[in-house]
């Protein structure tokens, strides 16, 4: 078959265009019937399409570029399945209750989702682009690809079990309100998070290899290893916008002002890594110092009562408690 050269021969323009109009149509459903099913869906599957179509506009087929497509296209798809089935269970998402009837409020999400795709699925684009393949291909099978193999499968690992541990645990109603403090959240706060981003940088990995060993020249050397960005992009996204900064400091916040066992969450705060996997019996014991810096800790994800609690909400609550207890 032979190579079908669209726009640009990195297929940056392409892609993106086939983004924006695949994001646009689910926007289009979703803001007219206030839907809130297909948000995430249409995130996840957008990460197959790209990486369906690249591959076949390619026209060279190398063992790596299909490794690398199949990859994020399991990502994509287990992403979207998942979150498609909780939102079902769920029945609506709450981060679009501010947003859901503001046009432009709810169309800003949906922009940001088109860049988080069409970054993140860089790699794979680039290493299906005519400015790529048209160079001699190492045999797959390098040091680069069996690394990326394996930290895939361990990501991959993390991130889908750790998605039916937290959903197992909170379906329990003996669990309600509690903390998810078994299987790999104990070793981490959040393993899916960390799950996610070895599996960008283990694709990456794999598409890297061309320029790593080489192969490529040019500017296809550059475009590869500027590829990083998709990973590198989707890390920042989780600890510094959208993951671990709306989770952190906001839930032991809540819990805190509402009583909603605060002790047992404070206590597994400070046995259990933000993100890194460790052993809590040691993470416990470490110094504040180093959880501040190679544990990726940072002062912003820490709730501290006496700075960020709203203590108006803390002496309701508890002038309410002392009622119920006294009647």
């Amino acid at each position: 078959m032979a190579e079908v050269h669209a726009l640009d021969d990195y297929y940056l323009a392409i892609t993106l265009l086939i983004t924006i109009a695949y994001q646009l149509f689910f926007f289009s459903i979703a803001f007219s019937l206030k839907f809130d099913k297909l948000t995430d869906f249409a995130g996840g599957t957008n990460f197959v399409v790209l990486a369906i179509i690249t591959l076949a506009f390619s026209g060279h087929h190398h063992a790596r570029q299909i490794v690398a497509s199949i990859f994020i296209m399991l990502w994509g798809a287990r992403l979207s399945g998942f979150l498609l089935f909780r939102i079902i269970k769920t029945g609506k998402d709450d981060r679009f209750d501010d947003k859901r009837d503001k046009f432009f409020s709810f169309l800003g999400f949906w922009v940001f989702q088109m860049i988080w795709v069409w970054t993140v699925s860089l790699p794979v684009t680039i290493l299906n682009s005519p400015n790529v393949t048209k160079f001699h291909q190492p045999n797959f099978g390098t040091g680069r690809d069996i690394a990326g193999i394996i930290l895939f499968a361990i990501g991959f690992f993390m991130e889908t079990w750790s998605d039916i541990q937290k959903y197992q645990f909170r379906s329990n109603p003996a669990n309600k309100g509690k903390v998810c403090d078994v299987g790999l959240f104990v070793w981490t706060r959040h393993p899916n998070y960390f799950g996610e981003i070895i599996i960008q940088f283990s694709i990456f990995m794999i598409a890297v290899s061309p320029a790593a060993y080489h192969y490529v020249h040019g500017g296809a050397f550059s475009a590869l290893y500027a590829s990083i960005l998709g990973p590198f992009f989707l890390t920042v996204l989780l600890m510094f916008v959208s993951g671990l900064p709306l989770q952190e400091r906001p839930g032991g916040k809540k819990r805190y002002e509402s009583g909603n066992h605060w002790e047992s969450y404070s206590e597994y705060t400070k046995r259990t890594s933000i993100l890194i996997p460790f052993p809590p019996q040691l993470y416990e014991r470490m110094p504040t110092i180093l959880k501040r810096t190679i544990f990726l800790e940072f002062p912003l994800y820490v709730f501290d009562p006496a700075k960020h609690a709203d203590q108006s909400k803390v002496q309701a609550r508890e002038a309410e408690e002392g009622e119920r207890e006294a009647s």
